[in-house]
Formats: structure tokens, C-alpha cells, sequence
């Protein structure tokens, strides 16, 4: 019986080099974990959970300690059907736990905000990354303060807004659609004066696209890899894993998607992202340390 070889089912990972504040952040050379901290009260997956400055400071040193390389903090939903927060609840939300977390918390924050002035507020509170999940179509000016601030900024695509994005028509080539919005969110960003080095990009998985389409993206992710910058990728406990583990019609609950999150991220570690954006750190840490693993073996052997 003869066998014909199989390609390489990973994609090696160009190594970048972000700057921050207090530092230099590596990409490439391992997955980073990015451990999710909503302080909301209708995030689909945990709102209220840590709406309350004292849980929310709690748990971001528990990811630290579960193995979070970066902390990704937001005080406004932006699930499918949510309306927008006003800036001043959203600071109102974000402020104490900075403020808490400052000189305590070693791995840097970025903020997630569609709002420059919630962003310029933050990065004045300790946070050194800027996480714009409308892709700077929602308020241009945060591509002006990551400038000024000499902060990262990840461009994520989302096609539509929050309140109608899965109701509206979806693109009939997704890889199309997001790689076009993408290039105009990163043009935005460089005729603002943000260096090319300092951008990162997210397909936006389950931002106004259709069950189908997120899995075409997973299985694509080497395409956005051509277009030369870090890429970021958050599955973790989204809607469409509800739907895959579905019973009886039902959707499968957030709290259940665990399993089906750690396949995402296995997909999505073999597809390039350098960093993955995740809810469960602990487990989460497992999965991206095999993945790793089936990567690069020269990473695999600093694990024995």
C-alpha cells in the first residue's frame, strides 16, 4: 500500500514585533492568549458576571495566573442585537478596574472600544492596546490617539453594525468582504499616522456573517496571513459553535461551547493567528500549547 504525502497542515507564522508603553510583545514565536473580560451587563457569554469593579480586577489575576499573555478589557456589548453604550458609561464601567489593575497586573490591556474617547481615557488608565472591533468605521479618530499614544491598534472587520449585523444580507464571498474592509480599515489607520508595525488584524468571526461563512474563514485563515500583519482571531463561545452543537433546535449554551472552542482555536492556531481571544485561560492553555506543537516543533521541545 503506498501513501501520498500531505502537505503541511500549519502555517508557519511570520515573527512581528509590537511596541508598547512598557515594552516589546513578540509575535509569532508562540500563540498568545488573550483572556476576555467583559464588565457588562448583556455580553452574551458572561454579562453581569464581572460587572462589579471587585470581580472583574479579581478575575483578570486569575487569567494572569491561568496563563492569559495579554488581558483584553471592555465595558460595551457588541453582540448581535445590542445597542450602543454611551461613552460615559462605558469609562464608568472600565475606569475602576483599570485603575485597580494598574502596577498590579504584569501582562499588558487592551481596551475594546468603539469610542476614541474611551480609548484616550483608557490608555491614560494602563491600557496599552487599542482593540476597535468596528474597524475605525465607527469613530476614526482612535487610529489619531493610537498614533499619539504610540499604542497597537487591531482592526477587526465587521460587516454592518451590532443591532441588525445578523440580520441584514450576508456577503456572498466573505474572504472578498473581509479582506476589502480590512484594507480600508488599515488605510484609515496609515493615512492617520499608525505605523504598519503597530496594526493587527481580525477577520471578526461572527460579526455579520453566516454559519457557514465562519467556518469558510477558519479553513481560510492563511489567506488574511498574505496581507502582512499579526493576526488576531476570537471564536470563543460564539453563536455559531451554539448552533453547530444544537439539539432539538436549540442552541447549545455559551457555558457548553467549551469543547467546540478549544477545535476553534486548534483551527485557528494552524491558520496563523498569533493571537487567540478566549473566555476559558486555563483550558485554553492547554489546547494552544499542543497546537503549537503541531506548528513548530522547535517550540514543542521547550515544553519537555
Amino acid at each position: 500500500m503506498s501513501y501520498t504525502p500531505v502537505a503541511n497542515m500549519a502555517l508557519r507564522r511570520k515573527i512581528f514585533r509590537l511596541k508598547l508603553p512598557s515594552g516589546t510583545v513578540v509575535l509569532g514565536e508562540r500563540t498568545l492568549l488573550m483572556g476576555v473580560l467583559n464588565v457588562t451587563p448583556d455580553s452574551f457569554s458572561d454579562g453581569g458576571k464581572f460587572l462589579e469593579p471587585r470581580n472583574a480586577i479579581e478575575h483578570a489575576f486569575e487569567m494572569e495566573l491561568a496563563g492569559a499573555d495579554l488581558l483584553d478589557i471592555g465595558g460595551e456589548s457588541t453582540r448581535p442585537g445590542s445597542t450602543e453604550t454611551p461613552a460615559e458609561i462605558e469609562l464608568a464601567r472600565i475606569l475602576p478596574v483599570l485603575e485597580g489593575l494598574r502596577g498590579a497586573l504584569k501582562i499588558p490591556i487592551a481596551v475594546d472600544t468603539r469610542k476614541s474617547q474611551v480609548a484616550e481615557a483608557a490608555i491614560s488608565a494602563g491600557a496599552q492596546i487599542i482593540n476597535d472591533v468596528s474597524g475605525l468605521r465607527n469613530d476614526p479618530r482612535i487610529a489619531e490617539v493610537a498614533r499619539q499614544r504610540c499604542v497597537p491598534l487591531i482592526l477587526m472587520h465587521m460587516r454592518g453594525e451590532p443591532p441588525t449585523m445578523q440580520k441584514k444580507a450576508f456577503a456572498r464571498d466573505v474572504m472578498k468582504d473581509v479582506k476589502q474592509g480590512l484594507r480600508a480599515s488599515i488605510e484609515v489607520a496609515r493615512r492617520a499616522g499608525v505605523r504598519k508595525s503597530q496594526i493587527i488584524i481580525d477577520p471578526g468571526i461572527g460579526f455579520g456573517k453566516s454559519f457557514e461563512q465562519n467556518y469558510e474563514l477558519l479553513r481560510k485563515l492563511g489567506e488574511l496571513a498574505k496581507l502582512g500583519y499579526p493576526l488576531v482571531v476570537g471564536t470563543s463561545r460564539k453563536g455559531f459553535l451554539g448552533a453547530t452543537l444544537s439539539h432539538n433546535g436549540k442552541l447549545a449554551p455559551p457555558e457548553e461551547r467549551l469543547w467546540a472552542t478549544a477545535a476553534t482555536v486548534t483551527a485557528s492556531i494552524l491558520g496563523g493567528a498569533h493571537i487567540v481571544r478566549v473566555h476559558d485561560v486555563a483550558e485554553m492553555a492547554q489546547v494552544v500549547r499542543v497546537a503549537d506543537c503541531l506548528v513548530d516543533a522547535a517550540t514543542c521541545q521547550k515544553f519537555r
